[in-house]
């Protein structure tokens, strides 16, 4: 017995010398980042180096991503917006939406600062720069894949990359990780887009390449061997000799066609020049054209792919979207072949059924970083910390939406929707950083939904695969789905 007690006082003497260690930690690291500032947002600092980076991943590599918010909003109140240290940086978390709302329509005193965006997509991209020229280049590029006299002009294209690869996928005879496949496919038509018919043989190899940048955006800024962030800059530096080699090529083709033969984006950009008659260079030309192309075809894929999920989890809301694109075919004259942009408008409730899909499986938020002393909802972020826009956290909140985890399009009819705040829905932002290629994600997304409800079967193989949520929500076997074709 004698024994036992003196094991037990150790075991307990151990313990509490962990407690005292660990609150030291944390009171060194509130005190570090803290002392000084006034009027900061309640909150908790974690620990030093990692801050909260641990309870934030366990969080996000479970069933339940939102316990992280929701622990800080039971500990220190439904204040909307909380102070923490993530992703190497003091931050502070936006999770209501007029304060979300109020920091992305305030680029007086916020910057776009999504983690190593800069180094790795490259710091002439649109989404690094402010101001005037933010504006002129985002203008530039964003103009022929925005409205429908534009997109109309890839319907075509897009329905015809679409249906050449289910043919392939139902070919195979196997399973297909749709996830990679629907990434795939949406590269060829961004990559027709911005850089002409020839731009996917060329620049095939990016796929591959801009997994290792995505992979390095969230980690330590370590550039050793071994390191995700060091692996992601080598994958910048690919990328940036195979976009050069492909625009110095089109540069030279150009010599040789006619204007009216130019219709890519590349070609635009080519032969734009600044109000003092100079070009653009190579590298500017590279930063913007590797955004676009990044976000054109992973984000876009992952929503298509719960687009999906969801559908196929909801059958009364699959055959609801299936018979309005029966419908919509069946009055096509027989003359006609393909979709048109008319037949796309009429896609209300597809269109719908999109809308909430992307609402309720988002990645964690967008960032900004105060670009000084700025007060919110009584609180102060003080100048160089970052801030977390919470999205998914936002668009899940029972408060915004009922029954927030229920997929139901009819939540997006008039006279539903009428009272929601603003800055509840911000899948794609806001202001004038707003996603710019927004309109061309809910394009493919219909006419992905058209060609394949119509034409082909989809089963999954794993229906109850787990759920990983960061950096992005997928299924671990990246929805694992046999394709077959429907006789005609």
């Amino acid at each position: 017995m004698e024994l036992l007690r003196v094991l037990g006082w150790v075991v307990a003497s151990v313990l509490g010398g962990y407690v005292v260690v660990f609150w030291f930690l944390k009171k060194a690291n509130e005190w570090y980042y803290c002392h000084g500032k006034k009027n900061l947002p309640p909150g908790d600092m974690g620990f030093p180096i990692v801050g909260n980076m641990w309870p934030f991943l366990r969080a996000f590599r479970s069933p339940d991503p939102e316990s992280f918010l929701n622990n800080l909003v039971q500990r220190h109140g439904r204040t909307g917006i909380h102070k923490t240290h993530l992703f190497w940086k003091p931050l502070v978390i936006i999770s209501l939406p007029e304060l979300n709302k109020a920091v992305l329509t305030d680029d007086e005193n916020f910057q776009f600062a999504y983690p190593n965006m800069a180094e790795l997509i490259g710091k002439k991209s649109f989404v690094t720069l402010e101001g005037i020229e933010h504006k002129r280049l985002r203008k530039l590029t964003t103009a022929p894949i925005n409205g429908q006299k534009a997109l109309s002009m890839y319907i075509g294209l897009i329905e015809n990359v679409l249906m050449t690869s289910f043919d392939e996928w139902a070919s195979m005879k196997r399973p297909i990780e749709l996830r990679f496949e629907i990434k795939h496919a949406l590269f060829k038509v961004i990559t027709n887009i911005f850089f002409g018919a020839q731009g996917y043989s060329f620049l095939v190899p990016l796929t591959k390449l801009f997994g290792e940048i995505g992979g390095g955006f969230f980690a330590k800024a370590i550039n050793l061997p071994g390191f995700a962030y060091h692996k992601a800059l080598k994958a910048r530096k690919e990328m940036v000799k195979i976009v050069d080699a492909t625009i110095e090529d089109r540069k030279v083709k150009n010599k040789n066609i006619g204007s009216e033969e130019k219709k890519c984006m590349l070609d635009l950009l080519l032969e734009v020049e600044n109000e003092d008659g100079e070009k653009m260079d190579n590298e500017t030309i590279i930063d913007l054209l590797a955004l676009m192309v990044f976000g054109g075809h992973e984000s876009t894929a992952i929503a298509v792919m719960w687009l999906f999920i969801y559908l196929h989890d909801n059958p009364q809301i699959l055959q609801k979207v299936k018979e309005e694109q029966e419908n919509i075919v069946s009055k096509r004259p027989s003359t006609q072949k393909g979709l048109t942009m008319e037949e796309i408008k009429q896609m209300d409730y597809t269109a719908k059924a999109f809308q909430e899909a992307i609402r309720m499986n988002l990645g964690v938020g967008a960032f900004r970083d105060a670009k000084a002393d700025v007060e919110i909802n009584g609180y102060t972020i003080p100048k160089g910390w970052s801030v977390l826009l919470m999205f998914r956290g936002i668009h899940l909140d029972p408060e915004n939406f009922p029954d927030p985890k229920s997929f139901d399009p009819s939540r997006w009819d008039n006279n539903m929707n009428m009272n929601m705040k603003a800055g509840a829905y911000t899948p794609f932002g806001l202001g004038s950083r707003i996603c710019p290629g927004n309109d061309l994600a809910k394009l493919e997304a219909l006419i992905f939904v058209h060609c394949l409800l119509l034409h082909y079967k989809l089963d999954r193989v794993n229906p109850k695969s787990p759920v990983v949520y960061f950096p992005s929500p997928r299924p671990t076997d990246n929805y694992l789905v046999k394709i077959t074709k429907l006789p005609k």
